[in-house]
């Protein structure tokens, strides 16, 4: 019990220094911050956007380059009401609210152990239920404007677009659509970061098949969902799937992919067995004809789903959370190359010398027109420009010295040390094996 808690205390502990971190150098920013703050909302910085859009460009890679039968949209945030009605989400998108009658705090039922506030010790009112939908307004006059919502999830409009798909494009059952997009909720308690929002990014794919495949598709998807995880996180071990026991109406099974070692929430990704719910209510609710025939047997019938819906957000802060290493002097983010947001960081042993830093220019000019995210540091030593780039997770770290210039040593003309961030080692290559060295790396 003992070692569980210190666990359980030094993840909490190491979540505190990404927070941190994530602040200092840029990569997340509290919402509002010169307001005091938002609850539930965040904005990426110059550092978190570009590591991001890494991260979404790689799955978006991954299921519409790397899969056959996948394709893309993107969707409206704001779709009919009688979408959410269809869904379900106007009906049973709720959370039990309590309320302290001390202090008036209020709680998600579910969050709280016992019958007091945990904060004052008042008592506490008896549940109420609560629609987590964000409700909007539409339309120019005040008096006739029409009630809608912003999107609880992400994945309806696949729902509403799939006839579209299929009468626009060559894809036949099975096939999947995928998405990324924002999805809005009035979370009762925000909090944990990134873990639970108001305002968040998911990602999402709909894989479309007949009924009595269902089961070969969810193992699949199951399964393939995993194995990108593993070889995008640092630690593929604290991965991880948990099954769940209560399930709805419609679903045979469900999982999720966890982070194991986190100190707060664990779900990243979901794998549902959604079946024919979605579009038999949304052929139901719209009047339109939402089954398939299959053009070899002739046979109709209305497609089973296996949806994997993932949190790009969370993926983010887990992915941080994972990295993050403490090694004697110095903090490193040893992130996947492909997610680091830069790739390399270019230094001119000295900023004062003006040979040196023409060099190096040259050297930073050449690698940025391989498109990839390259930094410039020419401030303080040489140690603290390394220790500062392992701190964001640059892999590589390229400098200029006396030697690329050749003037101890004519064989080293138009050489560079490049240093590896997680081993600290360095080697001498040639300026003009820097692209190719560095590309071979993020294969």
């Amino acid at each position: 019990m003992l070692e569980t808690e210190s666990k359980i205390m030094t993840e909490q502990n190491k979540l505190e220094k990404v927070v941190a971190l994530c602040k200092r150098r840029g990569f997340v920013f509290p919402g509002s911050e010169i307001y005091g703050g938002l609850a539930g909302f965040y904005d990426f910085g110059p550092l978190g956007v570009e590591m991001k859009n890494n991260l979404k460009s790689l799955w978006w890679k991954w299921m519409t380059k790397d899969h056959e039968d996948v394709v893309g949209i993107d969707g409206a945030i704001i779709t009919h009401p009688k979408v959410w009605e269809a869904s379900g989400h106007v009906k049973n998108f709720v959370d039990p609210l309590v309320e302290c009658k001390k202090c008036h705090h209020r709680f998600k039922a579910d969050d709280i152990a016992g019958d007091t506030c945990p904060e004052c010790g008042g008592s506490l009112t008896e549940p109420k239920t609560f629609n987590i939908l964000v409700p909007t307004k539409l339309g120019v006059i005040e008096d006739e404007k029409t009630d809608a919502y912003l999107r609880g999830e992400a994945c309806q409009t696949i729902y509403l677009n799939y006839k579209n798909v299929l009468d626009t494009t060559r894809v036949k059952i099975p096939f999947g659509i995928c998405q990324i997009g924002k999805a809005f909720r009035n979370e009762v308690t925000p909090g944990n970061f990134l873990f639970r929002q108001r305002e968040f990014e998911q990602y999402d794919l709909q894989w479309f098949c007949h009924p009595s495949e269902m089961e070969k598709w969810f193992e699949y998807w199951k399964e393939e969902r995993m194995n990108w995880y593993k070889s995008i996180f640092t630690n593929p071990d604290n991965l991880g799937f948990y099954q769940h026991e209560k399930l709805a109406h419609y679903a045979k099974k469900a999982f999720d992919i966890e982070y194991t070692a986190s100190p707060i929430g664990k779900e990243m990704e979901g794998i549902h067995w959604r079946g024919d719910w979605d579009l038999s209510r949304h052929a139901e609710y719209s009047g339109q004809d939402l089954s398939y025939t299959d053009p070899e047997t002739n046979e109709k019938f209305i497609s089973n789903i296996v949806e994997t819906s993932g949190g790009v957000d969370r993926t983010f802060m887990f992915l941080m959370l994972d990295a993050y290493t403490e090694e004697d002097e110095r903090v490193v983010l040893k992130l996947n190359p492909k997610i680091a947001p830069y790739k390399v960081a270019v230094f001119p042993l000295l900023k004062n010398k003006p040979e040196l830093v023409a060099k190096a220019r040259e050297v930073f000019k050449n690698l940025k027109m391989t498109g990839l995210n390259i930094a410039w540091d020419e401030r303080g030593n040489i140690g603290k420009r390394y220790f500062s780039q392992d701190e964001i997770g640059t892999p590589y770290c390229v400098t200029v010295d006396f030697e690329t210039l050749g003037e101890s040593d004519s064989d080293k003309k138009d050489t560079v040390t490049i240093r590896d961030r997680d081993t600290m080692t360095q080697e001498r290559i040639a300026i003009s094996d820097l692209k190719a060295y560095i590309q071979k790396s993020l294969e």
